[in-house]
């Protein structure tokens, strides 16, 4: 697949409690923020919180599966957190492809995450490399 500017993929999935037990045993991030209600509950989130790592890995499955598509990592990323993420939350992540290089299978993206109820709650860019697997 040819990658050309203006090309752009989105993703979605509903984040459950099970998929921050999962996340919090297969990294051992185990803030309260995320599994102590009463804690979450003074904050000013007020609920519990999905681990970020779970909304940024939705964009790695975007790029790897979907644009640039299989074969391709990360070179780099640059990217802020603007809103929660909470349990039981839809989020879409979308990718934009804003340049190519030409002659290295490289290309840079604008990101961004969104909830259903329209908020973004991730924006930023990254940069990519796609192996040809030859």
């Amino acid at each position: 697949m040819t990658i050309t500017v203006g090309q752009a993929a989105q993703r979605s999935i509903t984040l459950t409690a099970r998929h921050v037990q999962q996340y919090g045993e297969i990294t051992g991030d185990h803030n309260p923020l995320h599994f102590d209600e009463a804690f979450a509950a003074a904050t000013p989130f007020g609920r519990l919180v999905v681990q970020g790592g779970l909304t940024t890995g939705l964009l790695h499955a975007l790029v790897a599966t979907d644009l640039p598509g299989p074969g391709t990592v990360f070179l780099s990323q640059n990217w802020k957190f603007t809103a929660p993420v909470f349990i039981g939350d839809t989020i879409t992540a979308e990718a934009r492809v804003v340049s190519v290089h030409d002659s290295k299978p490289v290309c840079r993206l604008a990101v961004r995450v969104w909830r259903t109820d329209g908020e973004t709650v991730l924006e930023g860019e990254a940069w990519c490399y796609t192996f040809s697997g030859s």
